[in-house]
């Protein structure tokens, strides 16, 4: 998966307090220069409001983590207005971002709607900076929308997947039957002949319709 530049996306309705939805952004816009922050809303007003309060925020941080947090939010920031909530929650699941937060109503519809992030934060109690310092979370997350394929990392990903298969010859006969037919359709003779010559092996008796060979 890819892990860096670190990414956030707020979700926020009319419900939101501004303050702290602009808060949050700023506190992931100083990770670095190249990090983006997206606020999605449907509520105009609000969207505003946490526009007009960001730079303020910005300027009150220390010299270095105020340039990291104003090249990112000038350069990366994106504040979208959606239509309704179900246009949010496909707006965020396209973005797939590393991080998002979920500060609107009804958390349980989010949780349940939402597929496409690295780490869920559900609402105004919890923060990204809680993930990043000290909730507990593994906080090693897909980036640059890696969230809409993977997650985060896990002891999955020290383990070696491996699968196997067994058949009896009553129940491989179907199967073969699809193999040989598929294979010739996308012109494999190869593979369509070794399942040819398991059901002759298996079915002497018996006639198939295995599709002309190429």
């Amino acid at each position: 998966m890819i892990a860096d530049p670190t990414d956030s996306l707020v979700i926020a309705d009319k419900t939101a307090d501004a303050h702290i939805v602009a808060t949050d952004l700023v506190s992931q816009a100083e990770h670095g220069y190249n990090s983006p922050v997206w606020l999605v809303t449907d509520d105009q007003a609000l969207a505003e409001d946490v526009i007009a309060r960001v730079p303020a925020l910005i300027d009150d941080l220390p010299e270095l983590n105020k340039q990291n947090a104003t090249a990112a939010w000038r350069d990366y920031a994106e504040v979208i207005v959606c239509a309704d909530r179900e246009d949010m929650a496909a707006c965020s699941d396209e973005y797939a971002p590393e991080h998002l937060t979920v500060q609107a109503a009804d958390l349980d519809w989010w949780l349940g709607r939402l597929t496409s992030y690295g780490s869920l934060f559900l609402g105004e109690e919890t923060t990204v900076s809680y993930g990043d310092k000290a909730s507990g979370t593994n906080h090693v997350l897909p980036t640059s929308g890696a969230a809409g394929y993977t997650g985060g990392l896990s002891v999955h990903k020290y383990m070696k997947i491996v699968t196997w298969q067994r058949s009896t010859r009553e129940g491989s006969k179907r199967v073969a039957q699809a193999t040989a037919r598929i294979s010739r359709l996308e012109g494999m003779e190869g593979h369509a002949r070794a399942a040819d010559v398991r059901l002759s092996k298996y079915f002497p008796e018996e006639t198939f319709d295995l599709g002309a060979s190429f």
